[in-house]
């Protein structure tokens, strides 16, 4: 099947992100866990197919990059996150409607903000959406959403200060949370899902590529 890819770029109020490509970085992946449990079969499709990548993209940015590997039908067509040190959304370029690079793809399109406002069933687990930040498919959303084989990725500005071990620490801890809403199931049905916390393995990992070397310099040791 072929893979289509769109990316969203989040941005603050007068900045610029302009040939944003893929980069050696390491991603970071991470599984999705079904919260509202509608449809067992429908909850067990989405937590074998869906996933997001957290990658550092540089310039005090972070890419979350969403991913259906198929192949039953099912299509992410809402995401939100819950806190974290991220700065919230002044502006969007969706990138295969501005040609600005062959980043993205017509089948693929998001725009931000979301309907509904929370992750539906969210509540079940304190899943509380940060104002600005959330997008949603544009109509129709089975098409448009992220269906089997396709992507999407979403950039956002760092908070002053914070850095990508920050953003791990927090997907780690539970201060950081993703939230999906996936429609186009067979039998017409919907669930939620939450991102599953990153192990510990993960933090270690970054501790040995060096993104959380600071207690381990030489002046930090006996």
């Amino acid at each position: 099947m072929f893979k289509r890819q769109s990316i969203l770029i989040l941005l603050t109020a007068g900045s610029l992100v302009a040939g944003l490509a893929p980069t050696a970085a390491t991603a970071i992946p991470i599984g999705f866990g079904c919260i509202t449990n509608n449809n067992a079969t429908d909850c067990a499709i989405g937590e074998a197919q869906l996933s997001v990548d957290v990658t550092d993209a540089g310039g005090s940015q972070v890419l979350f990059t969403f991913s259906n590997s198929g192949p039953l039908l099912s299509a992410i067509t809402d995401v939100y996150f819950d806190d974290g040190t991220l700065l919230g959304i002044a502006g969007l370029i969706d990138l295969d409607d501005n040609a600005l690079g062959p980043f993205g793809d017509a089948g693929v399109d998001f725009s931000t903000g979301t309907s509904p406002g929370d992750l539906p069933g969210g509540g079940v687990v304190g899943f509380v959406t940060t104002a600005g930040f959330s997008a949603d498919a544009d109509a129709p959303v089975a098409f448009e959403g992220v269906d089997p084989g396709e992507t999407l990725g979403i950039v956002f500005d760092l908070i002053g200060g914070g850095n990508f071990a920050d953003i791990i620490a927090e997907l780690t801890n539970g201060d950081l949370r993703i939230g999906i809403h996936v429609q186009d199931y067979s039998g017409g049905g919907s669930e939620s899902f939450v991102n599953v916390p990153v192990p510990e393995p993960g933090t270690a990992l970054l501790i040995g590529l060096g993104l959380v070397g600071l207690a381990l310099s030489p002046r930090n040791t006996a």
